[in-house]
């Protein structure tokens, strides 16, 4: 590797913002937690999650939006694109 190589890689591994979480951000951690995934996710991130591990936490959470906006709105009808 070059110099400069490193030196790149150096500073992006030391430059890590904290993230402020949204209100999706919590739910993913609500549903990882109820599905037993915390551990894991606190241990290698979610990248280290499979892709049923993944889906089965975006379809609770699409399926847990959707209930909260049918409850804020329930006369709405909603037109299918």
């Amino acid at each position: 590797m070059t110099t400069s190589v490193k030196l790149n890689k150096i500073k992006l591994n030391k430059i890590k913002k904290e993230k402020i979480l949204t209100e999706n951000d919590l739910l993913k951690f609500e549903i990882a937690e109820e599905l037993g995934l915390t551990d894991k996710v606190r241990a290698t991130g979610w990248k280290s999650l499979t892709a049923r591990e993944s889906g089965k936490i975006g379809g609770i959470m699409n399926r847990r939006i959707k209930e909260k906006q049918k409850k804020m709105n329930p006369f709405e009808k909603r037109e299918r694109a």
